[in-house]
């Protein structure tokens, strides 16, 4: 395994792995993603060995341009196009039907395959360079702590991936929005950047949330993105209690807060105030105070509405409630 900067001798090593066979982690706008060439089976077989992942669990193809929606999809609908001139490149994956040579080991064995263009400069020069479709889930063990740095994703997974593209901290900081074309209704599987209310109004229908579906996709487990530290989500009125009464057992508690908090803990991280920033931050936090040797991460509930739809998500796989 090796670290290097991304630049034009890293993205031709990365090309030639692939080529190979090999997995290349690179930097996208949300995460970094472990690839390999999604037309390559035994290749793609091996992300999931890297990660731990479930078979069963599909995989998000990256592709450089809109050519790639016909390349890998059918029956794409008019919802389709409008999503991906609108979004793309960006933070959305969309659901529709494969192409019958599209390997089931990438859809999880599905009829189905997610798709993207990432909007990362790194991401696109190397899908580009490629000249194929990589298939990239995150960087990182199966349903650990998504990796936004380079230095992430060598923790992670070390030795198991060839090389890491680095491309600095990923600027979106959780994963993609995704949304599945497949059915009669547009429906939202998991919340990201992009927001329900955006695709809505490109779209000029309602979306459906998370309705009950036969398409597994990402980030679909109930938990996920966790550090191996225990997480409780707190809400603010309990938190202060809740810290005083771990730190009597003897506990050594870490707090990720995001209003300002008198504690004596110096293992305390002030979270920003904004969704957006908020999210950019997360993992990054998350996997600092994981590295702590704490017994318990006490985390404060952020704000409750359509911003911190995706935040929320997110700490909900990652923590368990305060009871």
């Amino acid at each position: 395994m090796q670290i290097r900067l991304a630049d034009a001798d890293a993205l031709a090593a990365a090309v030639q792995l692939l080529q190979q066979g090999r997995l290349v982690a690179f930097p996208t706008e949300t995460v970094y993603g472990l690839g390999a060439d999604a037309a390559n089976p035994e290749a793609v077989r091996r992300i999931f060995a890297a990660k731990g992942r479930p078979a069963d669990h599909p995989l998000i193809v990256h592709i450089g341009d809109l050519s790639g929606l016909n390349t890998w999809a059918q029956h794409i609908p008019d919802a389709a196009y409008q999503l991906a001139e609108q979004f793309w490149p960006g933070p959305l994956a969309i659901i529709l039907p494969k192409q019958a040579q599209v390997p089931l080991e990438v859809t999880g064995g599905q009829q189905t395959v997610g798709l993207r263009m990432p909007s990362h400069p790194v991401a696109l020069q190397l899908l580009q360079a490629f000249g194929g479709g990589i298939a990239a889930p995150s960087a990182n063990r199966y349903c650990r702590i998504s990796p936004t740095l380079a230095s992430h994703v060598a923790e992670e997974l070390g030795d198991a991936v060839d090389l890491i593209l680095d491309g600095g901290a990923c600027q979106v900081g959780v994963e993609s929005t995704i949304v599945d074309l497949s059915g009669a209704q547009p429906n939202l599987l998991r919340p990201g950047q992009i927001s329900r209310a955006a695709i809505e109004s490109v779209l000029g229908e309602s979306v459906l949330v998370a309705a009950a579906s036969q398409v597994r996709t990402s980030g679909m487990m109930d938990v996920h993105y966790a550090p191996a530290t225990r997480a409780v989500l707190c809400a603010t009125d309990d938190l202060a209690d809740a810290y005083r009464q771990l730190t009597a057992q003897g506990k050594k508690v870490g707090l990720m807060v995001w209003q300002a908090q008198t504690s004596p803990a110096n293992t305390q991280i002030l979270m920003p105030l904004a969704a957006d920033v908020y999210a950019q931050a997360l993992y990054a936090s998350l996997r600092k105070l994981d590295s702590l040797q704490l017994d318990v991460i006490l985390v404060e509930q952020p704000p409750v509405d359509e911003a911190w739809r995706a935040v929320n998500d997110r700490l909900g796989k990652a923590t368990v409630r305060l009871s």
